[in-house]
Parts: structure tokens; C-alpha cells; sequence
């Protein structure tokens, strides 16, 4: 499932089989180029999110990008809430949420862009929906140049959503600890092709320029303490079957130090996420690469 919201036939033309993952974050930008033959291209950008709009421009014309593109928005772009699922028509919750939710975000129902994905569900509780929304008016600056000279852009998505595709579908619970370069880190627990339960966790953006010796003053503890809050939330107040594995892709030279301490405090079983083999190298892109998998797996459903 793609999100905030899927953009199709925005204009009608022939559609390329090329298909490009474009990953926003506050300092830089990535994209993967998969075309239909030739050699794929991997690219990361260091711009802030501001310039972003022109450097996707800069990019297509100096890599000649071609295709179907699908974009990633950086976590500042958008926020996530859990509501109440309205009593009302599935046609009309779109419209009815904005209001829902207005005061529990940054934007106003004027200017929103949402959609939603249920949550799971508890005996005895209300049906919960989990709602995702952006700036229609900041949206609209991407829309233009990734809608442009060869690129028809068809889906605008999370890195919640982008990540969980990184992961194969299996029956068991998995905690991913997830991040892209600068960006906070994103906690998700999937079950089934499913998010179940996500956090966005802040403090921890820089955690790929610490040393060894400064991890240890405290962040892996810290971090360590949000993985089992989120496990403990999933299990006694969701009541689910408990987490067999927990899963880290987090882009630096101490992800498998990182790795090591979070092991000696968790009895779960815990090891690095492994994208394809042909992409081991580009764990800092896994966000692009993730948005073009999400398509592989919707494909299989």
C-alpha cells in the first residue's frame, strides 16, 4: 500500500517501464534508477529538503531519468495518528478525518493530504485507523518535477511503508529498527506484509557519526529501551503473539557494533536486515530501493 496517496493518470501519456525510488530527507536526497535495459544508477544528494524540488530537476537532466517514479517523503514531511474509525461510509472518511484529526497535527484540513491503514485490531476495543498526512501545498512543488520530461510520478509514499517492503512477508512478528542517513529513527513491527505498530523516535539522527566509545555513553541504552517499551506496547496492550525477531538497518560503519550491544540485553533473536544481494552495498538508499519493492509485493497480493 502506498501512501499518502496513490497519483495516477495525472496527466495521460505513454508510460515508461523504467521505474525510478526517490527518498527525501532534511539534508540530502537518494534515488534508485531501475530502467527496463541498462545498468541501474544509485545516487545520493546532499541538498536541504527546501532545494529538493530543483535538484530533482538538476538530477533528471544530468542522469537523463526516465520512467515511473515513485517517491519517499522525508518523516518531517509528514505526521501519523491513531484515531477512531468514524461510523460513517468508506466514501466519506477521507473527507471526515481531516477534521478528526486537525488538531492532533501541523497542517490545516485545507491544506492536508492524508490517508489511512487500519490498525490492528484488539477484543474489545474500537476500531482504530491509522492516518497519514502531508501538505497539499508542499506536495504540489514535488508533483511538477518528478511529473515532468520523461517522468510520470504514480506513487507518493512513508518510510514506514518503504522499509516494511524491505522486509520478506512471514507469519511472525518482526521489530525493525530502521533509518535513513540524518533522519530519526523509525521503529516498526510487521506482521504478515502488515505494519501493526510504528514510532518515529527521536534524539537519535546523529547516531551514525558516534564513535564506539560515545554509543556507549548511553544512546544504544536508550535505544534499547524503546525497542522493549515497543515490544512490551505490542504484546500486553495489543495482545499479540510475542516478537521472534527484531531486524537493524541503520546506514553507518558501527551498525554491526550497534547490533552486538543491543544483543546482550534481548532475548529475541536480532541480526541485520538483508536487502537483495545485488543491493548489500546501498544501505543507505534503502528507502528508494524499498519504495520499488512495495511495488513487487502489492503485485503478489
Amino acid at each position: 500500500m502506498s501512501l499518502i496517496t496513490k497519483i495516477n493518470n495525472i496527466f495521460s501519456k505513454t508510460e515508461s517501464k523504467d521505474l525510478l525510488g526517490v527518498s527525501l530527507r532534511q539534508q540530502s536526497l537518494a534515488f534508485f534508477s531501475q530502467p527496463e535495459h541498462g545498468e541501474q544508477q544509485f545516487q545520493q544528494v546532499n541538498s536541504p529538503l527546501a532545494e529538493q524540488p530543483l535538484q530533482i530537476k538538476i538530477q533528471q537532466k544530468e542522469h537523463q531519468l526516465l520512467g515511473l517514479c515513485h517517491l519517499v517523503l522525508a518523516s518531517s514531511q509528514t505526521q501519523i495518528v491513531q484515531v477512531d474509525k468514524p461510523n460513517i461510509p468508506e466514501s466519506e472518511l477521507n473527507a471526515a478525518l481531516k477534521w478528526q484529526i486537525k488538531d492532533l497535527v501541523n497542517f490545516s484540513p485545507e491544506d492536508m493530504v492524508l490517508d489511512y491503514f487500519d490498525g490492528p485490531e484488539v477484543n474489545g476495543g474500537a476500531q482504530k485507523l491509522n492516518v497519514v498526512c502531508a501538505s497539499k501545498k508542499e506536495l504540489l512543488t514535488l508533483i511538477s518535477p518528478l511529473n515532468s520530461e520523461g517522468l510520470t510520478l504514480k506513487s507518493i509514499t512513508t518510510e514506514e511503508f518503504a522499509f516494511a517492503s524491505l522486509l520478506p512477508v512471514q507469519n511472525d512478528a518482526c521489530l525493525m529498527v530502521c533509518q535513513q542517513p540524518n533522519e530519526e529513527i523509525v521503529l516498526l513491527i510487521v506482521k504478515q506484509g502488515k505494519i501493526f505498530f510504528s514510532r518515529r523516535l527521536r534524539g537519535f539522527a546523529q547516531i551514525a557519526s558516534k564513535t564506539e566509545e560515545e554509543l556507549s555513553f548511553g544512546i544504544i541504552d536508550n535505544l534499547n529501551l524503546e525497542i522493549q517499551r515497543s515490544t512490551d506496547y505490542f504484546e500486553r496492550q495489543l495482545k499479540q503473539a510475542p516478537i521472534k525477531n527484531i531486524r537493524i538497518l541503520i546506514p553507518a560503519r558501527t551498525e554491526t557494533h550497534i547490533l552486538d550491544k543491543l544483543a546482550d540485553n534481548t532475548h529475541i533473536a536480532i541480526s541485520l536486515l538483508q536487502l537483495p544481494e545485488h543491493y548489500q552495498n546501498y544501505r543507505h538508499l534503502a528507502a528508494s530501493i524499498g519504495t520499488l519493492m512495495e511495488l513487487d509485493a502489492e503485485a503478489v497480493q
